[in-house]
């Protein structure tokens, strides 16, 4: 059964270890995401199982391979295969990353990250609006965690972001854990990045855990590692969020070190807390 849209709710990543206790027990949140590149195969049980979580769940496709950000042109391959999972699915949502993850023809397991010059921005609007041809579809771009910083960059990321969505239509995933994991790393106010986001363009939060370590210098540095509990901090700052953008359907990620089903859903029932909270509704009402 294809979901016209994304539930304002709570929803996770699935995984594999946890299909058959979704199916057994249909748990209340409000939808889930699945990795493109890792349902492009013809069939086998990974596709059965998203099939039969589908009629019950919206799905949301989430690419990590399409390297948006790249100088070379996008691969038409990787698009006929999205399209393919796109139109099998039908999904309440596609999006992918402001990064790029490819050069010439070796591939890296990693999103990293682009200058925000000009060039770099003619050429990410026009990789952004090859793929919503292609598909289709509008997509939601996500804004990148980053541990450096380009000398020749000219555009601040928020109006960078903001730039692209005027330009193609697309939509914006706002990874609240990204902005506090650059903040950090760059010495910014995570608070005054929410605050000038265009919030007009997001469809979708992002939520995750972060680790933490020092640099070379002493100071902290955080890492996106998708492998623990949303920290604290970074829930403090999705309250902020909510407050500007209304609640908003909410993706809780946590692909490292999964852990039993029972304890993602407690992480739900806290994001589900601050979507139906006063602040939130008032804003939704």
């Amino acid at each position: 059964m294809p979901f016209d849209a994304l539930p304002v709710r709570p929803g996770l990543g699935l995984k594999p270890q946890h299909y058959a206790q979704i199916i057994a027990d249909c748990p209340d949140l409000g939808f889930f995401e699945v990795h493109a590149e890792n349902y492009m195969g013809a069939g086998g049980p990974p596709h059965r199982y998203l099939g039969a979580i589908c009629e019950h769940y919206p799905l949301s496709l989430h690419g990590v391979g399409l390297s948006i950000g790249g100088e070379a042109p996008l691969d038409r391959d990787h698009l006929q295969r999205l399209r393919a999972l796109n139109d099998r699915y039908r999904p309440a949502s596609f999006s992918e990353h402001l990064a790029w993850s490819s050069h010439d023809e070796g591939y890296l397991n990693d999103l990293l990250p682009v200058p925000y010059t000009r060039h770099t921005l003619d050429r990410v609007v026009a990789h952004v609006d090859q793929v919503q041809q292609a598909l289709g579809r509008r997509m939601l771009l996500e804004n990148p965690s980053t541990y450096v910083l380009f000398a020749e960059s000219t555009i601040d990321e928020v109006d960078f972001l903001d730039a692209i969505a005027e330009r193609t239509g697309c939509g914006l995933l706002l990874d609240v854990n990204n902005v506090m994991v650059s903040a950090v790393n760059h010495r910014l106010d995570p608070v005054a990045y929410i605050d000038r986001f265009p919030i007009r363009h997001v469809g979708e939060i992002h939520l995750a855990g972060y680790d933490e370590t020092t640099d070379d210098a002493g100071e902290r540095l955080l890492i996106d590692a998708h492998g623990s509990r949303v920290r604290p901090d970074v829930f403090e700052l999705f309250r902020h969020t909510i407050s500007r953008t209304g609640p908003l359907p909410t993706l809780i990620e946590w692909d490292n070190d999964v852990p039993a089903f029972d304890v993602l859903m407690d992480e739900v029932r806290l994001v589900d807390a601050v979507l139906a909270g006063p602040v939130a509704q008032r804003l939704a009402s």
